[in-house]
């Protein structure tokens, strides 16, 4: 990783958390390789706050993920409706990707959520096939929980 990128790392772990889309986009475009791109996933999975253990239950349980990851869904009833999302996962790389799913989803309109898939975030920060196909499955299985809760959100506004 050159110099400058070192700099803009730091920078960005200073920044409020969890880091906006476009944070994240500019961050993954100084990168040019993939080994630069997991470093500052790794990174990114150090900030993301670790989930009240008592969360962590099976019911929480992303499945389709290697690592164990978890993830709850509140619902902001706000017009239009959005979630606020919270997840945890045992591998940092993991944890990473978490925020860049957070950073998408979190507190974004029910509509705008079923709108997005996993191959479009990844194609928007520049990953290419830089990331394995077990960790785009997890993400997807991620994204796939959150677009069920965004679902039964909109049932439960809609009513």
């Amino acid at each position: 990783m050159g110099l400058g990128n070192k700099k803009y790392l730091t920078a960005a772990m200073d920044t409020p958390f969890p880091p906006t889309v476009d944070e994240l986009k500019d961050a993954f475009e100084l990168f040019d390789d993939g080994e630069e791109k997991y470093e500052y996933l790794v990174e990114l999975g150090r900030q993301l706050p670790e989930m009240s253990p008592d969360l962590l239950r099976e019911c929480n349980r992303v499945h389709g993920c290697m690592s164990s990851v978890w993830l709850t869904a509140e619902l902001d009833a706000e017009r239009p409706p959005s979630l606020r999302l919270q997840a945890e996962s045992d591998s940092l790389i993991v944890r990473g990707l978490i925020v860049i799913v957070l950073a998408f989803f979190d507190r974004k309109p029910c509509t705008e959520v079923l709108r997005l898939d996993a191959d479009q975030i990844l194609a928007e920060l520049g990953f290419g096939d830089s990331l394995s196909s077990n960790r785009k499955n997890g993400m997807a299985a991620m994204i796939k929980r959150i677009k069920q809760h965004a679902l039964e959100a909109l049932g439960q506004a809609d009513g």
